[in-house]
């Protein structure tokens, strides 16, 4: 099979080399199950406990937590260790943690507060382990190479993105949420141990820092780089305006363009055809006109579809166009992304990588918290909003049916 696959790649083709061919399946296993994880997890609270939306906000702060609370610290900490190790383990922590789902519901011990830890165990392995995954790929690929490595794990993901949701729905429906949560624990298992099989010659670099001053210098390093600045500056924007969309694109799809569940579902697939189609030839335009202008096109072409998608009418024609704004964020922000990430690697040294990364992370993802809770929490602490129990009643005067304002109260009577 693996001498069958290389006849059909190119002769300088990354996935020729072992190593990096088995960095790549690890992840398309792992990201196929992560759909299985994004949709089952969510319909387990929901259908199985009957999560409130109060407690599926507190399933998903509690996720975003652990980014908070973890990301700069290990930074430091990944620059001290060796990176493989870190990556299987956090495959493993997550497969025990999907695991965990499905045995507490068989035992009768799953609850909400199970969801809590589990969904934190996410987070804190997504902050560490994924952190190490990105530094894992620069010790594989040289980095003049980098972006081409990008798109191929791009196109892992973006496969992922396409088959995954649907796999995860009928086999959610052929069994049950928390039972489904099996088949991605032995995905993420099988990731592991594939990643087992990686042979890298990693040099520790030792530092007499103390983990503060450590800390310090990676944020120095950062602030000090003009390229690193910008690029989170940009891609920080980006982010508050992806958040943004992902808040309005359903709402609108659904009342406004008049599309079903079903119809909404359907153009969805655009997205993974427009992921597929950039991480295809991503890498190929880098090289052509440049990473930085194959940044900006992907930043542009986002921003076109959003357009395309403000001026999509009702019905046939506007379900095309939101399609094809769908098509052109897939794309847009492969192209970012692939080249973000490059870009990033490319400029740090290797003793830095690992503050360098999660604190990237940190600075691009601060945008993109939601930001419905800081709305809520502004709006808590209004007393004219907080204490008001039932509807108001209308005061001081009340409009008549030929909308002349008339008083309710007698002139010089004061009306609470």
């Amino acid at each position: 099979m693996a001498f069958s696959i290389q006849r059909l790649l190119p002769q300088d083709d990354l996935l020729r080399d072992a190593t990096d061919r088995r960095l790549w399946t690890s992840i398309l296993i792992s990201s196929l199950g992560g759909q299985l994880t994004l949709l089952a997890v969510p319909l387990t609270a929901v259908v199985l406990l009957h999560a409130t939306p109060l407690q599926m906000a507190r399933l998903t702060a509690t996720e975003i937590s652990a980014f908070v609370l973890l990301s700069l610290p290990a930074g430091v900490w990944l620059d001290r260790v060796y990176k493989l190790p870190v990556y299987i383990i956090g495959e493993s922590v997550l497969a025990l943690a999907v695991a965990s789902v499905p045995l507490a519901w068989w035992l009768g011990w799953l609850s909400m507060e199970w969801l809590y830890v589990v969904a934190f165990a996410f987070g804190a392995v997504y902050t560490i382990a994924g952190s190490a995954a990105q530094i894992v790929l620069t010790q594989i690929v040289p980095r003049e190479r980098l972006v081409e490595a990008h798109a191929k794990n791009a196109l892992a993901n973006s496969t992922a993105e396409v088959a995954g949701p649907g796999a995860a729905g009928v086999l959610i429906s052929l069994t049950s949420p928390a039972l489904a949560l099996v088949a991605d624990a032995v995905m993420l298992t099988f990731s592991a141990l594939i990643l087992r099989g990686l042979r890298l010659n990693e040099t520790l670099h030792p530092s007499t820092q103390r983990f503060r001053a450590a800390l310090l210098t990676g944020l120095s390093f950062v602030a000090q780089n003009r390229l690193l600045v910008t690029m989170a500056c940009i891609v920080g924007g980006w982010q508050l305006c992806h958040n943004a969309a992902l808040v309005v694109q359903i709402l609108f799809a659904t009342p406004e363009l008049g599309l079903s569940a079903g119809g909404v579902g359907l153009c969805y697939i655009a997205l993974g055809v427009g992921t597929i189609l950039a991480s295809t030839l991503g890498h190929r335009l880098a090289g052509r006109i440049g990473p930085g202008p194959t940044l900006v096109l992907g930043l542009a072409i986002c921003g076109g579809g959003w357009l395309i998608g403000a001026v999509a009418p009702a019905g046939a024609p506007g379900a095309i166009l939101f399609a094809l704004m769908l098509t052109a964020f897939g794309a847009g922000a492969t192209l970012v992304f692939i080249t973000f990430l490059a870009l990033r690697q490319a400029a740090t040294p290797a003793p830095l990588l690992g503050r360098m990364t999660s604190t990237m992370r940190w600075l691009i993802l601060l945008p993109a918290a939601p930001g419905v809770p800081l709305v809520a929490i502004a709006a808590w602490r209004q007393p004219i909003i907080r204490n008001l129990r039932t509807l108001p009643m209308a005061s001081g005067a009340h409009r008549a049916a030929d909308g002349q304002l008339v008083p309710d109260s007698q002139p010089g009577e004061f009306v609470p």
